[in-house]
């Protein structure tokens, strides 16, 4: 086994119980493998579906905790009943994962599970992302950032342990495609999921964003697979059925897609 997974499996040697706050991507995957991997019973993980989770980052989660033969616990509420989450300002992130914190510390406790770890990497750590600021606020510890993990070196060592996903794309919240400023709704986040599962299954693209500009649609897909939304009767389809959603309109970003595009305050 390579020397740096080694590290990381070895960072549990001295905890008694741990849970996993397990989002669904590979990064909080690959924490909760070698939790497993050295605590097995004694591991435990956690995901929220708090109605900004897509379903099929949910289903991603159950099948990787499958793969690892980790217990999967999952908890369910709505950061919609939150006003400081739903006003959107550029202190959402730190609004959900304070709250996430205080679910997942309940959950702790009813385990009697005393250290929680999540799947922050060192390269998160060069990013605006005040959910890690949250997060260490409430004690959760992030093993891939103290034993050196970047995002390669979390994709590199997924696949050497067997993980399905370690090619996966990086996700985020649903509400991370509407901007600052602009409050999220219950319809805007269904029309966003709909539409994101709509333009990958018909123009079969591997990543994509369909963001919420006060309800015109705005897609972003990687710009090596600008090419496959150029096909007009695909394009049309899109249009179509988007707007069928309850978006007002439709356009292609030109420039592709880019992390934290729209983390702007909206006019």
């Amino acid at each position: 086994m390579m020397n740096k997974l080694q590290n990381l499996i070895d960072w549990f040697n001295d905890k008694e119980k741990v849970l996993v706050a397990l989002s669904g991507g590979v990064d909080s995957a690959l924490v909760a493998y070698a939790a497993y991997q050295k605590l097995d019973k004694f591991s435990m993980a956690v995901t929220a579906d708090y109605k900004t989770l897509s379903q099929d980052e949910l289903e991603c989660a159950k099948k990787v905790c499958s793969e690892i033969g980790i217990n999967h616990i999952i908890i369910e509420y709505s950061e919609l009943e939150s006003e400081n989450f739903v006003k959107n300002d550029n202190k959402r992130c730190f609004y959900c994962r304070t709250e996430l914190s205080t679910h997942i510390k309940q959950v702790a406790k009813q385990y009697y599970v005393n250290v929680i770890v999540d799947g922050t990497n060192f390269d998160d750590l060069k990013d605006y992302r005040p959910g890690i600021a949250a997060f260490r606020q409430n004690g959760i510890k992030s093993p891939l950032v103290e034993t050196g993990f970047t995002k390669d070196d979390v994709r590199k060592y997924a696949k050497i342990a067997g993980l399905s996903i370690y090619d996966k794309p990086s996700n985020s919240c649903l509400a991370s495609r509407i901007p600052w400023g602009q409050r999220v709704t219950q319809e805007s986040l269904v029309r966003i999921e709909l539409g994101e599962n709509f333009v990958k299954q018909t123009a079969k693209v591997r990543q994509v964003r369909v963001r919420d500009l006060n309800g015109t649609a705005k897609i972003e897909v990687l710009p090596d697979e600008l090419p496959l939304l150029q096909n007009e009767k695909i394009l049309e389809n899109i249009k179509t059925t988007l707007e069928s959603y309850g978006f007002t309109s439709v356009i292609v970003d030109p420039e592709g897609y880019r992390p934290r595009k729209i983390n702007v305050i909206a006019d």
